[in-house]
């Protein structure tokens, strides 16, 4: 299925998405709730949210909101280097374990929410991604076994400020800022893609200008391969969020001089067969204004 959280009047549900029409989940099964976290948390509900999808009472994608798929993830884990032309790009060397950071609960939004960027930096760049939703948790999972444990699949746009990223040898500052994640706005379960999501398009781009683009079947660490490399370590929990890692073209190695993200531009990121997450620019004052609105 090809699932859609987001609001129509003021309303937030779960939506099944056929093309440009979406079925409410919700409304006829209540128990599915405003987002995944129930779906995510009980199996069984996917069978009756498949049925339900089924139902001719359709409402126009357009006319909803997208919102986080689940609203507050309990842990966000991301991928720093794992596409080689990027990793040089970044002018790092080729590492032999992924590269790990988290991100916090504020630094996130949904697609078409504004990206910030802050009033200290203008060195807002973006990051195409594919993000995974874990469904069944575990800890010291398999490769073999790992796939067995994502919910779906979705977008994600890993902006970054990086003089603030590069302060330090960790890249917490720089990955943190408030409204600098956009996820969504369409999870899509493992049965409609390739396995592990490889072998998919995956691009960003302002307008007709081309930022990045590459194939996820160039991803370094697969899918089954990040899940049980981040499940030696920790429990790996139901609804939490996996980024896995930029390809090259982003921003700051750009040449002859680096392409950050400006307020009144949109950026696209884009990936095949799952969606589009878009996101327009705003200063931090243009948010603040809005927000107090």
């Amino acid at each position: 299925m090809r699932l859609l959280v987001g609001s129509v009047s003021g309303k937030q549900s779960v939506f099944a998405v056929e093309q440009e029409k979406a079925v409410n989940l919700t409304e006829v099964v209540p128990e599915i709730g405003s987002d995944l976290s129930a779906m995510i948390a009980d199996p069984a509900l996917m069978a009756r949210a498949a049925q339900a999808a089924q139902g001719d009472k359709t409402v126009a994608v357009s006319e909803i909101t997208p919102a986080l798929p689940v609203t507050t993830p309990p842990t966000i884990i991301c991928l720093g280097l794992n596409y080689t032309d990027h990793i040089k790009e970044g002018g790092y060397d080729i590492p032999d374990y992924p590269a790990l950071f988290m991100r916090g609960a504020q630094s996130i939004m949904a697609a078409g929410q504004p990206m910030v960027r802050p009033n200290c930096s203008e060195r807002l760049d973006y990051e195409a991604e594919l993000m995974l939703i874990i469904g069944k948790g575990g800890r010291h999972i398999s490769e073999a076994d790992a796939l067995e444990h994502v919910f779906g699949y979705t977008v994600f746009n890993d902006g970054s400020v990086r003089d603030y990223q590069r302060k330090t040898h960790q890249w917490t500052p720089g990955k943190n800022f408030d409204d600098t994640g956009a996820i969504g706005p369409v999870v899509v379960t493992p049965d409609e893609l390739p396995e592990g999501a490889s072998g998919l398009k995956i691009e960003s781009r302002v307008g007709e200008e081309i930022l990045q683009s590459s194939n996820t079947a160039n991803m370094i660490w697969s899918v089954a391969q990040t899940i049980a490399t981040i499940s030696e370590y920790t429990t790996l929990q139901p609804g939490d969020h996996i980024a896995m890692g930029t390809p090259p073209g982003v921003g700051h190695a750009k040449k002859p001089e680096p392409r950050w993200l400006r307020p009144g531009e949109t950026v696209e990121v884009e990936i095949e067969n799952i969606g589009i997450c878009a996101s327009p620019i705003v200063d931090e004052d243009e948010a603040g204004r809005a927000a107090a609105e």
